[in-house]
């Protein structure tokens, strides 16, 4: 195991012409205080992990070992590990971990996957204290914020050759006596505007697949993210049911830039006459002036099974000579034939082309009203800044160095993760962009007015990736300590990092 010692990371930004010069200092600061390297590279050995406050511990999901490693987070600067607890017994894989207080609860799926999962609640010294039954592929869960429930969103994804398709589900779970029930989508027969079956002819309830789970304050209503379905379901948390469901609709790439070929010289963010399926991620709630709103990050995904794909190149698309007069030079490399869009929409009119071109992910994170009104989106923003200030590695991929642009024709900096931290009476928002790497932090208190802080990236473009020489590759998890809970007495964040197995603590400095 290695340790990176304290020490302030300092982004360059490269302008359009030859010159290299300093950009202006965000406004928030991430100062790396300390490492911990499990020394497993590209198998999920740290992907999402919660605090302890009480015990200064922190629980990371290790895949890999089929468990969570334990930290000492009592001295940021030196994270050590404890403690493994295997959690192999009780299923397949660990996927999400969730604390409140003395309580630790881990979604553990089924092997296989389309079987019934469970919840496996411990205390903190990892003793097994009850086990609950849940839905096929708990995915992520999190605790209500009186955590008096557990809300568990269960991805029913399909197997391999995509015979056998459980239903997705939410499962609700009274913690002080184990009680579970589920939130089902069985009722529901049409979607809204805006949201879409993944696979066409799918049952609707089959095709639903929970992805995250965001709380309002109240305790009463949870908002999962639905992502290859680009929606967002409202669960009543008293009844256990899906209330609505929410159609995030389409990004357009008229207006909001991408780079769209990983085939056309390096960074070349341009307007496309393309449609971007929001399909978020990560999903967090917060409360403004009594009215919840809704922060996603925009990741995107598409169905690739082997049993039945949706993803197609656009060089591979028969596009409607009416509606794209110029397929051919839109369809060359250096265009948008490499872009990576999906076959099972876009046809309109039902003749056997492409009339549109739909994209997965936007690129962005969002803001929305509790009614899944946009209020905010960073636009093309995050591509934008990551290529100005990575220059010639921007849209890398997360497993490899000197990769860059190889991200443009799939979802570029794909935004992955979302925490909320308030910090100075503001709320921030940091955004976890997963395959070229660091966070982006914003300041959310005004969902209307919302202004970019600053962007920190613990990459090295120059080490070895596979040799655990590249450091922190493909953040997948987020978890915001606040100073009141921090061992330091100071705002922290701590951002798991699949690809390279690292868990790293910042310190964060609003300026």
């Amino acid at each position: 195991m290695r340790f990176y010692g304290l020490q302030t990371l300092t982004v360059l930004t490269l302008l359009a012409g030859p010159a290299v010069a300093q950009e202006p200092q965000d406004r928030l600061q991430l100062r790396l205080l300390g490492t911990y390297e499990t020394g497993l590279f590209d198998q999920g050995a740290a992907e999402i992990s919660a605090y302890a406050p009480v015990a200064q511990r922190l629980y990371v999901v290790n895949a890999e070992a089929v468990g969570l490693d334990v930290l000492d987070l009592s001295d940021p600067s030196s994270p050590t590990r404890i403690s493994h607890i295997s959690l192999a017994a009780h299923g397949g894989s660990v996927n999400s971990v969730a604390v409140f207080e003395g309580s630790v609860a881990v979604a553990v799926a089924a092997e296989p996957a389309q079987q019934p999962g469970k919840v496996v609640f411990l205390s903190l010294d990892g003793e097994t204290s009850g086990t609950v039954e849940v839905g096929a592929n708990p995915d992520m869960l999190a605790f209500t914020p009186d955590g008096a429930r557990l809300v568990v969103a269960n991805e029913g994804e399909p197997d391999d050759d995509y015979s056998v398709d459980p239903e997705g589900s939410v499962s609700i779970i009274t913690v002080a006596d184990m009680n579970v029930t589920h939130a089902r989508f069985d009722t529901i027969t049409d979607l809204p505007a805006g949201m879409r079956i993944g696979k066409p002819g799918a049952r609707l309830a089959a095709d639903m697949e929970p992805e995250y789970v965001a709380i309002a304050e109240d305790n009463k209503t949870a908002y999962v993210t639905l992502q290859e379905n680009n929606g967002i379901a409202v669960v009543d948390l008293e009844t256990a049911t899906v209330t609505r469901l929410m159609g995030l609709g389409y990004k357009d790439h008229n207006v909001h830039a991408l780079d769209a070929s990983n085939k056309d010289g390096g960074r070349n963010i341009v307007t496309w006459p393309v449609k971007g399926m929001y399909q978020p991620d990560a999903i967090a709630a917060y409360e403004v002036s009594g009215q919840t709103y809704l922060v996603t990050a925009n990741e995107g995904d598409a169905r690739d099974y082997d049993g039945w794909s949706e993803e197609v190149r656009v060089a591979d698309l028969t596009l409607d000579e009416t509606a794209f007069p110029n397929a051919k030079e839109l369809q060359s490399d250096g265009a948008l034939g490499r872009l990576k869009t999906t076959s099972a929409m876009g046809d309109v009119d039902g003749d056997g082309d492409h009339d549109e071109i739909y994209a997965y992910g936007a690129r962005s994170f969002s803001i929305w009203s509790a009614s899944g009104e946009q209020v905010y989106d960073s636009g093309d923003q995050l591509e934008r800044m990551t290529a100005k200030r990575l220059g010639d590695n921007f849209n890398a991929n997360n497993d490899e160095n000197e990769s860059g642009d190889n991200r443009s024709d799939d979802k570029g900096p794909e935004p992955e993760g979302v925490v909320l931290g308030k910090i100075a009476g503001r709320t921030i928002a940091f955004i976890g962009l997963e395959r070229v790497g660091g966070v982006a932090s914003y300041d959310v208190t005004d969902p209307t007015k919302v202004e970019f802080l600053g962007y920190e990236n613990n990459r090295d473009f120059t080490g070895s990736a596979e040799a655990g020489r590249a450091k922190d590759l493909g953040p997948e998890g987020l978890t915001f300590i606040p100073a009141a809970q921090s061992p330091n007495g100071r705002d922290l964040l701590v951002v798991a990092n699949e690809v390279s197995g690292s868990s790293s603590v910042f310190e964060v400095t609003l300026n």
